[in-house]
């Protein structure tokens, strides 16, 4: 299968300001759809669950399936990126969304709505890689940290605005649930339009042979894997025979996919991009700030509606500081950046930053101040905001334009994967620490609790309903579980900060994806044959 030639009136190698900020504007509105899809069912999903009458398995499983999907297929969409047009990918994925979207807000039992998540997913995986991909097409790395601030800022509003939308949506008796899907479809819409509008991309012509066992294989190997630890300590017990099942399994269609990878001319995850020490480095990282910031954070609405006990709305907006303080440090990072060319120190202060941020969370409780609470939020916030978003810009700086989708792929790959690990496995410490504070706490007020109460079930307990003394045991147990896992999550984010201290700092490049490719390309048509 052979990629179309690019027409002789081929839009040219290089954009102006204004067409990237034009290009920019379809671009963000994709994101913006993909931060949404993952945020806004958080604080409607109890609803939804009641609504259609289903059990708590599902309530994981709704969550689970766009997760899953979005993070096993990112690799595949930045391996097609660099084959095939960028803009019609990423106006596929948005229909893919939109499609999803649709399906999701009509449900009527909870197998079409996870089925629709899966779909949802898909897409989002192909917004998640290809937005970045195509950033680095058009816009040189010396230039690409101002553009990638406001790529920070589209994601500090979207996390933020996702569950604050979702919250108001289940409470307005004449929206509801299915609005939650519904919301996200203008904005998929807009941007296909605006993509279709303004996004001028080449298509160069290659031979295409995708590895299509090997995408099976990471596919399979990576579902395994996290469908083990998103229900391992919920579904069944760490140490069972579906832990070695799973495991196990995953881990022999991982290395079978690594065999065919490393045989095959166009592989999924090209293997010799990791004798980069620079992609080698940033994957770690990534993988590791994926752990700290999503297994740590991932948590802190549950505390605020149980430890501190605020309603949905309300819990969507104390998450303001720690957003506000990602956006300000990502603009500002990034701006700096392309003025000055140095980035690694961002780095290394974005890391350390982190890290005193997950310390100093890990030092709440149920009657800590809201003031003490919204500073240790924004530093962590600007510490994720100077880290995670260069980490992807160092790595684009160091690869061939060929390998571009792949690079940034495998990144937001293990950035997925380590949220997604850090999510489930954090999730069933929490778990199991609320139980034993509940007990704790129980037997000490000498309150006895019917068997099978309090048993610190995944879903969140409804305080309103409670006797003052024992919402007085519940808020404590969530405060020291919650400041926990920060304490747990904090050796993480110093893991990071040595890999990122590794980094070699190479001067970043003047010319865009686009041009490199063009340059590489003669390069190789010059070359003589072997």
């Amino acid at each position: 299968m052979t990629a179309p030639q690019a027409p002789d009136d081929a839009p040219p190698t290089s954009m102006t300001h204004r067409q990237i900020l034009q290009a920019m504007s379809g671009l963000m509105a994709g994101m913006f759809v993909a931060i949404l899809a993952g945020t806004v069912v958080s604080n409607a999903l109890p609803t939804i669950i009641a609504d259609l009458g289903a059990s708590q398995s599902s309530y994981t499983w709704v969550v689970t399936a766009e997760l899953l999907a979005m993070t096993a297929t990112v690799p595949l969409w930045g391996k097609l990126s660099d084959l095939f047009n960028k803009k019609l990918l990423l106006q596929l994925s948005l229909s893919m969304f939109v499609v999803g979207s649709l399906l999701a807000g009509f449900s009527h039992g909870v197998g079409l709505l996870i089925f629709s998540r899966v779909v949802q997913g898909i897409g989002a995986g192909g917004l998640t890689a290809l937005a970045q991909v195509v950033m680095a097409s058009v816009i040189p790395p010396r230039q690409l940290g101002k553009y990638a601030g406001i790529f920070g800022a589209v994601f500090a509003v979207g996390t933020v605005a996702g569950p604050l939308v979702g919250g108001v949506l289940v409470d307005t008796s004449w929206l509801g649930w299915r609005w939650c899907f519904f919301i996200g479809v203008p904005f998929a819409l807009l941007a296909i339009a605006l993509l279709q509008r303004t996004l001028r991309l080449p298509t160069t012509r290659r031979e295409v042979r995708i590895d299509w066992l090997g995408a099976f294989l990471i596919v399979a190997g990576v579902c395994a894997l996290l469908i083990w630890v998103t229900l391992a300590g919920n579904e069944f017990d760490w140490a069972s025979w579906q832990t070695g099942a799973l495991a196990g399994g995953g881990v022999l269609l991982l290395i079978a996919a690594v065999l065919v990878e490393a045989r095959t001319a166009e592989p999924v995850i090209p293997l010799d991009i990791f004798r980069n020490r620079t992609v080698t480095l940033t994957t770690v990282a990534s993988l590791l700030v994926g752990v700290a910031m999503f297994g740590g954070t991932v948590f802190l609405s549950q505390y605020f509606q149980v430890s501190l006990g605020k309603s949905p709305t309300v819990a969507g907006l104390m998450s303001l500081p720690m957003i506000l303080g990602l956006l300000v440090s990502s603009t500002v990072a990034g701006q700096v950046i392309s003025r000055t060319g140095r980035w690694k120190r961002y780095l290394v202060a974005g890391a350390v930053v982190m890290s005193v941020g997950l310390a100093l969370l890990s030092t709440i409780d149920a009657k800590t101040h809201f003031g003490l609470l919204s500073l240790y939020m924004a530093v962590l916030g600007i510490g994720v905001g100077m880290l995670m978003q260069n980490l992807v810009l160092a790595a684009q700086n160091d690869v061939p334009a060929a390998e571009l989708g792949a690079a940034t792929s495998v990144l937001s790959f293990f950035r997925s994967m380590g949220g997604t690990i850090g999510t489930s496995v954090l999730g069933a410490i929490l778990a199991n620490r609320v139980t034993s504070e509940m007990t704790k706490g129980l037997k000490d007020a000498g309150i006895t609790v019917p068997a099978g109460e309090g048993s610190g079930e995944s879903s969140v307990p409804d305080m309103s309903t409670l006797p003052a003394p024992m919402r007085s045991i519940v808020e404590h147990a969530y405060g020291v579980a919650t400041a926990d896992l920060f304490l747990i999550a904090t050796p993480f984010a110093l893991l990071a900060l040595v890999a990122v201290v590794f980094l070699k700092e190479k001067p970043l490049k003047t010319t865009s994806g686009m041009e490199r490719l063009a340059e590489e390309s003669g390069e190789a048509t010059a070359a003589p044959v072997g």
